[in-house]
C-alpha cells in the first residue's frame, strides 16, 4: 500500500474521530507513537489528557460540565513490565493490559470486547501495542467494528508489524469522515511517514486536525536501545 500524508489525510477530514499511529522514526532510533481525541458533543470536548504513571488518563476539564463519563473517561495508554505500550481508545487498555499480565497475546485479550455501545455509530474500538525489547521494536494494531452499523456482528481485524522498518509507520481512525451515523473506518492501516523530531511530529498533527473538533493529542518517542521515553501532551483545554 502506497504512503500517505498524514497531514493532508487529516487536514481533508474534519471528524476521523480518534486516532492511532503507531511506527518507528526516519533514523531508526525511536519507536514512536501519537493518539489523539476529538469531540462533537460538550460532553466529548469537555476532556484533557493526564499523566498517569507512565502513561496517561482522559479526565473532565469541568468537571461540573461532565454528564456521562462511560465511554469518554479512561486510561487511553499504559505500559507493562516496560516492554509494552498499549495504546487504545477506551477502556479495552486495561483488558488489555490485565490479559497479557495473564498471559494472553494482545489479540486473544480483546475477545472479551466488541465495539462501543453507543449505536447508531457503534464506534470502533482501536488499539495498539508497541513492544520494545532487546533492541528490537515491532507492533500490533487493531480494530473490533460493526459489520456495516450491524450490531448483531463484531467484526476483528489484527495487523502485526514484526521488526518496523525506520521511517514508516500506519495510521487508524475510527471513523471514515464526519457523518450521522459516523462510519467505522474500512480497510487496513495506512502507511505513513515517521520523522526523527518529536516536537515537529507533535506540531505537525495538533495543527492539521479540525480546529472545531481536536480535544487532545499524546505523542511518544521510545528509545529502542535503552527503552527511555519522551512524551508530548497537548490539550486544547487550558
Amino acid at each position: 500500500m502506497q504512503k500517505i500524508n498524514l497531514s493532508d489525510e487529516l487536514k481533508s477530514n474534519a471528524y476521523p474521530g480518534r486516532g492511532i499511529v503507531i511506527g518507528r522514526s526516519a533514523n531508526g532510533r525511536y519507536a514512536a507513537t501519537a493518539y489523539f481525541i476529538m469531540g462533537r458533543s460538550a460532553n466529548s470536548r469537555n476532556r484533557v489528557f493526564v499523566k498517569e504513571g507512565d502513561g496517561i488518563r482522559t479526565q473532565a476539564f469541568d468537571p461540573s460540565k461532565m454528564e456521562d463519563p462511560s465511554l469518554i473517561i479512561y486510561a487511553p495508554v499504559r505500559v507493562l513490565d516496560k516492554a509494552h505500550t498499549i495504546v487504545t481508545n477506551g477502556d479495552q487498555t486495561d483488558t488489555i493490559f490485565d490479559g497479557m499480565k495473564k498471559g494472553l497475546t494482545f489479540e486473544q485479550s480483546l475477545r472479551s470486547r466488541e465495539f462501543e455501545p453507543d449505536g447508531p455509530n457503534y464506534t470502533p474500538r482501536i488499539s495498539g501495542l508497541l513492544t520494545v525489547e532487546n533492541g528490537i521494536f515491532g507492533y500490533t494494531m487493531s480494530i473490533l467494528k460493526s459489520d456495516s452499523g450491524n450490531p448483531a456482528q463484531c467484526l476483528r481485524f489484527t495487523f502485526d508489524y514484526p521488526n518496523a522498518p525506520a521511517g514508516e509507520g500506519h495510521f487508524i481512525s475510527t471513523y471514515i469522515t464526519d457523518g450521522n451515523p459516523l462510519p467505522s473506518f474500512e480497510g487496513e492501516p495506512k502507511p505513513v511517514d515517521v520523522p526523527d523530531d518529536i516536537d515537529a511530529w507533535t506540531s505537525m498533527i495538533w495543527s492539521s486536525l479540525n480546529e472545531d473538533n481536536k480535544v487532545s493529542l499524546f505523542v511518544r518517542y521510545i528509545d529502542i536501545q535503552s527503552g527511555s521515553f519522551e512524551t508530548r501532551i497537548v490539550n486544547k483545554n487550558q
